[in-house]
C-alpha cells in the first residue's frame, strides 16, 4: 500500500514542477531521437546494400543493350529512398543539435517524397487523378518552402 501512495506523491510533485516535467520530457525526446537516428542508420546500410545487389544483377545478369530500360524508374526509386532516409537523419540529427524541429528540412524531405511518388508514378496503376493529386502536393509544398526561406532569411 505504500508504494502506490509514494509514486502518486512523486508523480504529483513532478506535475507540480514544470521545470523538473520538461527537464524528463527532454531526457525521454533525446534517447528517442538517439534510438531513431539509430534505427534509420540501420535502415540506410540495409538500403544501400539492396541498391549494390540490384545493380550488381542488371549489370551482369541482363543483356548489354539497353538493361536498364525496364527497372531505370525502378533504380531511381532505390536512390530516391536513401535520399529520403538521408533527409529524415538529417532532420533527427538537427533536433538533437538544437532540440528544434526544423520546418525548412521537414519541408524538403516532404518534397523528396512526393517527387519521388511522381518519378515512380505507373499509370496502369494509378489514376489521373492520383497524378494531379501530386502535383498539387509538390506545388503547395514548394510554396511553403519557398515561404519558409524567405522568412527565415527575412530573420
Amino acid at each position: 500500500m505504500k508504494k502506490p501512495r509514494k509514486i502518486t506523491r512523486i508523480l504529483k510533485r513532478l506535475w507540480q514542477e514544470d521545470e523538473r516535467f520538461l527537464q524528463i520530457t527532454e531526457s525521454v525526446e533525446t534517447v528517442v531521437s538517439k534510438v531513431l537516428t539509430i534505427a534509420l542508420l540501420i535502415v540506410i546500410i540495409v538500403a544501400l546494400i539492396d541498391l549494390v545487389f540490384v545493380l550488381a544483377r542488371l549489370l551482369f545478369t541482363s543483356p548489354p543493350s539497353g538493361f536498364f530500360n525496364e527497372t531505370l524508374l525502378e533504380i531511381f526509386g532505390l536512390f530516391l529512398n536513401i535520399l529520403i532516409a538521408l533527409e529524415l537523419l538529417d532532420n533527427i540529427t538537427a533536433y538533437l543539435r538544437k532540440h528544434i524541429f526544423q520546418v525548412e528540412l521537414v519541408i524538403a524531405t516532404s518534397l523528396i517524397a512526393v517527387a519521388r511518388k511522381i518519378i515512380i508514378f505507373d499509370l496502369k496503376k494509378y489514376s489521373n487523378t492520383d497524378l494531379i493529386s501530386l502535383a498539387v502536393a509538390i506545388f503547395a509544398l514548394s510554396i511553403s518552402y519557398w515561404l519558409v526561406r524567405r522568412l527565415n532569411k527575412d530573420n
